[in-house]
């Protein structure tokens, strides 16, 4: 009985939230990714099976990230993104202290997987390590979740490639 009052609750809220999607009307119909099996932690997990994709994104949030994901940054759907999002997830802790340090094995993984040549990486470096010194040092930043604190710094990853490392 609570599977089914579960399911039902699923699916109306997918419907629900589906009725806030606006269409990016530059582009044809059906052009972006599909939000349940393309984006979000489903398609991290099984980027070959859409499926699964879709029930993992159901089951772990009704769907909201994945629809967040492909309604607000749709190139965060592909799988080069999602690959540097868990990974930074997943050693959050070892990539703060390598900031911290200037240096570090976790720091530069996460510079390649955002295509950051070796050659740029020290300045990449030193950007990542003011932007994280900074957000540290900010009074709110204890009282985020991990996954707050892993988006901020997938941010500060992706700005500090940008602006010093030719993608």
């Amino acid at each position: 009985m609570a599977l089914r009052t579960f399911n039902t609750l699923a699916i109306a809220a997918i419907l629900g939230m589906s009725v806030n999607v606006q269409a990016d009307s530059s582009k044809p119909a059906g052009s972006g990714p599909n939000p349940y099996s393309d984006c979000g932690i489903g398609a991290a997990l099984f980027s070959n099976t859409g499926w699964a994709a879709v029930t993992s994104n159901v089951i772990w949030d009704l769907g909201s990230t994945a629809i967040t994901s492909a309604t607000a940054s749709p190139e965060t759907c592909s799988g080069k993104n999602i690959k540097t999002a868990l990974f930074i997830r997943d050693t959050y802790t070892q990539l703060v202290e390598e900031s911290a340090a200037g240096d570090g094995m976790h720091l530069k993984t996460a510079l390649n997987l955002v295509e950051c040549g070796e050659a740029q990486q020290s300045s990449a470096i030193q950007a990542v390590r003011g932007e994280m010194g900074a957000a540290l040092s900010n009074v709110d930043y204890q009282g985020k979740t991990h996954l707050e604190k892993s988006a901020d710094f997938y941010n500060v990853i992706n700005k500090a490639a940008a602006t010093h490392c030719s993608v």
